[in-house]
């Protein structure tokens, strides 16, 4: 779940850049943090998804002022849950490497485009132009790649502190 953490917190740098990039002025954390998001009217997908588990679930309406607290919970649920299941596939490998996030992060804008369009929260991917597709992949690619990398480093800090209190290996041990 870290690792899907780094890889949720790399993609949104990246997308936190392109919206200064274009003109925008607000500071990271409101930004990051959907400070300005008031209700459900404006709110983005994954507001509006976390707003659907909970009222789906719960079997009671879900209020604006709940928007922001929804969407930042979706957001970073899924980017860490994504992580989680990436890490469990990759940890049964013998040698994961950091390549693998790439169909991890295509795989992941690729299934967006199939949902959210079936839930009525996104056009069908038709009616994107190139330019945006290709923006939205290279996020997801980046947040991919982040993951696998995060989770190499952190798996071989737990190889090397597995080998090191393996029999015969602690301290004293010749």
């Amino acid at each position: 779940m870290l690792a899907g953490a780094a890889g949720t917190l790399a993609m949104d740098a990246l997308l936190y850049l392109r919206y200064r990039r274009g003109g925008g002025d607000e500071g990271f954390v409101p930004w990051e943090t959907a400070a300005s998001l008031r209700d459900w009217k404006d709110a983005p997908a994954p507001a509006q998804v976390g707003r659907r588990l909970v009222e789906g679930l719960f079997q009671r309406e879900v209020g604006p002022r709940s928007a922001r607290s929804a969407n930042n919970a979706t957001h970073w649920a899924y980017g860490m849950l994504a992580g989680a299941q990436y890490g469990l596939v990759a940890g049964s490998l013998a040698r994961p490497r950091i390549g693998y996030g790439i169909p991890l992060g295509a795989g992941l804008w690729g299934t967006g485009y199939a949902v959210l369009p079936a839930a009525g929260l996104y056009r069908p991917i038709t009616e994107y132009d190139r330019a945006t597709l290709a923006k939205d992949l290279g996020a997801h690619l980046l947040y991919g790649l982040t993951t696998a990398a995060v989770f190499a480093v952190l798996r071989a800090g737990c190889s090397s502190r597995r080998a090191d209190r393996a029999p015969g290996r602690g301290p004293g041990a010749r």
